[in-house]
Formats: structure tokens, C-alpha cells, sequence
């Protein structure tokens, strides 16, 4: 049962954490890695479900985490620190100190239903992931009755120190104050065999619920661009330029022809040197080097240029914002335009 749950635990986060990029990588972007990294602590009650709820604990979390895009993130939560094993007419009380932790893929599911808006207050969020519980279990004497039809187990001391591995899922409410700080509000359930070892009588998989109230803070606020966000009135402006700037060379040069042609015989010929115009920026994606659409309409214009002057030399180089990817990420990206 064990193996069970942290093999399906492990699969439900690996697929989410799979599909951070894959959703929305062609509406939104992180401009830095740095960007959208947040911290979170809150503070709750914890119990025990085993044969019914058992006395409530103190229960505390402290998160690190990124938002991949404004409905995908990961986290990682360390949390603790007692849990009660006590339940009228099934157990004596027992308590134990133990520290947690927890790897969650967070999705936001306002944004997945409702779509992105950096205005809104409430949202409604899921996440699921492997845990782990570190304590000490409890160590029984088990005494049977003389005629064997009853038994009894007596606490004799902890066991050693062991991890415990075991699967956890939740849903949260976030109410943004602004773009840096937000209030959030858990409900998380676990499955996990228990740190209390053979006095619980669900020692191999045990059921736990958690309910915290916290606060987050992301570092600068929320960052995110939206890749599909270009001027478009500003590259009409640039095509418009070049198609000017390529009619008045293409004029320049008639006007050589023509005064080469009506040149006196005696006179020695005199070659003018033009600077012919042509596109001197195409523009692409964010991250990308695949051509759009503008981007072809530069490369025709380009073209007619080069059939045009077959004599002429031209230099193509590819460029990349330095503020976005790493140095040898851009030089690789910046090779693959200027190929295009």
C-alpha cells in the first residue's frame, strides 16, 4: 500500500510539473527566472483520522515556491510538529513530535476557468504531492489473555528515528492584497502509515487532515508578459519604411542607368555607389526562431532586393534581448534567426 501511494503521488506531481511549460507557454512568459518566487507561512490545526477524527494538534508550514505562469507553479513545504493519537473508548492518548515535508504542483484554477486577470482579488487553488513524516515511533508490549481471545498493547518506549513517505492533496483560497502579499486558506488531506507505529491499528496507511491560515509574499510581485503582446502599429510603421526606403533606391538607381546611358563617349565612366535599403530588423517571439508572418513579408522584401543588386554584399546578423535567457542561451537563439 505504501509503495502504491508514492508511486501514484510521484506520477500525478511528475505529469503537473510536465505540463507547467506546455500550458500557456504561447500567452505568458517569465522575463527572468528570478521572477515570481514566493514564501508562505501559516498555522492551523492537524488530526488524526483513524476508526474517526482524534484530538486536534497545533499545526505550522513554512513554503518556498515559483509561479511557472499564472496557473502553474511548484512549491516545497516543510511543517509540523505534533500529532495526537486519542479517541474515546479506542485509544489512550499518545502524542507525538515529528517534522514533514511536502512537494506540491500547485495549479490555479480561477485562471484555468476564468483566464487571467491581475486584478482579482479571490482566487481557488489545487495542489497534490508526495510527502514525508520524520519521528520517532512508538514501541508496544502486546499481552494476550490466558484463554487467547483478547489482547492488549502497553506502550514501552520509542522506537528509532524513521522517514515515512506517503501522498497528499488539497484545495486553497487566496485573497490578493496586492501584487506582493496575499492571505491564503488550506485544507489539505495525506495518506501515510503512521508515526505512531503499531499502536495505531491503521499503522500502514493512516489518513491525516490539516487546516492552515497564512500569508504569502512574492519577491518584486507578479511578472508575467504576455508573449503575444507586440506593436503591431509599430511594425506596419517599420514595413511601410522599408517598402519607402526600397522605392527611392530603386529610384536612385534608374537615374544612374539613365545618366549612364546619355554619358558622352569621351567622358571616363563614374561608377556612384548606392546604399540600397533593405530590411534591417525581422521580428520574433520571445524565445522563439520561427518566422510569423511580418516576418516573412520582411524576408520577400529582402529577397527582391537581393535579385535586384546581385552585386552587392549583405550582412545578416541575429540578435536576442539580453534581459531574457542566459548568455549562452542567446547566442545559440541569435544564430538560429540569422540562418532563418
Amino acid at each position: 500500500m505504501k509503495s502504491k501511494l508514492m508511486i501514484a503521488s510521484l506520477l500525478l506531481a511528475g505529469a503537473c510539473a510536465a505540463n507547467l511549460s506546455a500550458q500557456e507557454k504561447t500567452n505568458y512568459y517569465t522575463p527572468k527566472w528570478s521572477d515570481n518566487i514566493f514564501v508562505s507561512v501559516g498555522g492551523g490545526i492537524h488530526a488524526i483520522n483513524n476508526d474517526g477524527f482524534n484530538k486536534i494538534a497545533p499545526h505550522f508550514s513554512v513554503s518556498v515556491g515559483k509561479l511557472i505562469t499564472p496557473t502553474w507553479g511548484v512549491r516545497a513545504q516543510v511543517n509540523g510538529i505534533t500529532q495526537h493519537l486519542c479517541l474515546d473508548d479506542a485509544y489512550w492518548e499518545h502524542n507525538k513530535t515529528y517534522v514533514g515535508g511536502n512537494i506540491d504542483a500547485m495549479i490555479n484554477l480561477s485562471t484555468l476557468f476564468a483566464g487571467v486577470n491581475p486584478n482579482r482579488f479571490f482566487e481557488v487553488y489545487g495542489f497534490l504531492g508526495p510527502q514525508i513524516s520524520v519521528a520517532k515511533s512508538q514501541n508496544v508490549d502486546v499481552t494476550i489473555s490466558a484463554d487467547g481471545t483478547s489482547q492488549s498493547m502497553t506502550p514501552a518506549g520509542e522506537a528509532e528515528m524513521r522517514a515515512r513517505i506517503g501522498a497528499s492533496a488539497g484545495l486553497g483560497l487566496k485573497f490578493n492584497i496586492n501584487t506582493k502579499w496575499a492571505i491564503d486558506v488550506e485544507a489539505r488531506g495525506a495518506i501515510a502509515p503512521s508515526i505512531f507505529g503499531n499502536i495505531s491499528s491503521h499503522r500502514k496507511a493512516e489518513g491525516t487532515g490539516m487546516l492552515t491560515a497564512g500569508v504569502s509574499y512574492i519577491f518584486g510581485g507578479k511578472k508575467f508578459v504576455k508573449a503575444s503582446n507586440i506593436d503591431e502599429d509599430a511594425i506596419n510603421a517599420e514595413i511601410n519604411r522599408y517598402r519607402s526606403e526600397l522605392a527611392q533606391a530603386q529610384a536612385d538607381l534608374a537615374n544612374c542607368k539613365n545618366a549612364l546611358a546619355n554619358a558622352k563617349p569621351e567622358v571616363k565612366e563614374v561608377t556612384k555607389e548606392v546604399e540600397v535599403a533593405g530590411p534591417r530588423a525581422i521580428f520574433f517571439k520571445i524565445g522563439s526562431a520561427r518566422l510569423d508572418d511580418y516576418g516573412k513579408v520582411n524576408i520577400q522584401l529582402a529577397a527582391k532586393i537581393l535579385k535586384a543588386n546581385p552585386d552587392r554584399k549583405y550582412k545578416v546578423a541575429g540578435y536576442c534581448d539580453k534581459a531574457t535567457g542566459s548568455a549562452s542561451w542567446n547566442q545559440k537563439l541569435s544564430e538560429k534567426r540569422a540562418q532563418v
